[in-house]
């Protein structure tokens, strides 16, 4: 069975958690970007996701959309922005071709736990299996948390 790694990471967080997972899977890792990076002053990228979500708005993206062709399994790590993914991730995955893949979702948090962002990523995945989003608070985790789940995915 094959695996990749999908993430989006604004401060750090989902990318560190990502690399744990690509480590732990032995999966390909790849950091989705937007083409226009968010603001890094907190406040501005508060506005502007806000923004973003509220009209569902898909950023155009510089990461390639990778051969799935060979791949079963697609985990994918997203900000909880908001009690929604971030607009790179669905954008990711709008456009990928999903069909037949298992798609094993996780999310960091400052306190708003998973959200609708299983429903969200659903909706993005209609042509995939969506397992339940496994919330992760920050950095604040263990190695036996991770390996839990992932034994459990």
């Amino acid at each position: 069975m094959s695996s990749i790694v999908v993430y989006y990471s604004h401060s750090g967080n989902t990318r560190c958690l990502a690399q744990t997972v690509a480590e732990r899977t032995g999966s390909r890792l790849i950091e989705i970007e937007p083409e226009t990076d968010y603001p890094s002053a907190y406040n501005d990228v508060v506005r502007q996701a806000k923004k973003e979500l509220k009209a569902g708005y898909r950023p155009q993206l510089k990461t390639a959309e990778p051969d799935l062709s060979g791949v079963d399994t697609i985990y994918v790590g997203t900000p909880n922005w908001w009690s929604s993914p971030a607009p790179p991730v669905s954008a990711f995955l709008e456009n990928a071709e999903l069909s037949g893949k298992t798609v094993v979702p996780f999310c960091t948090h400052g306190g708003g736990g998973v959200g609708h962002i299983e429903r969200d990523l659903k909706k993005s995945c209609r042509s995939a299996s969506v397992r339940p989003v496994k919330p992760f608070y920050g950095r604040i985790y263990s190695q036996d948390e991770i390996d839990g789940w992932l034994g459990n995915a």
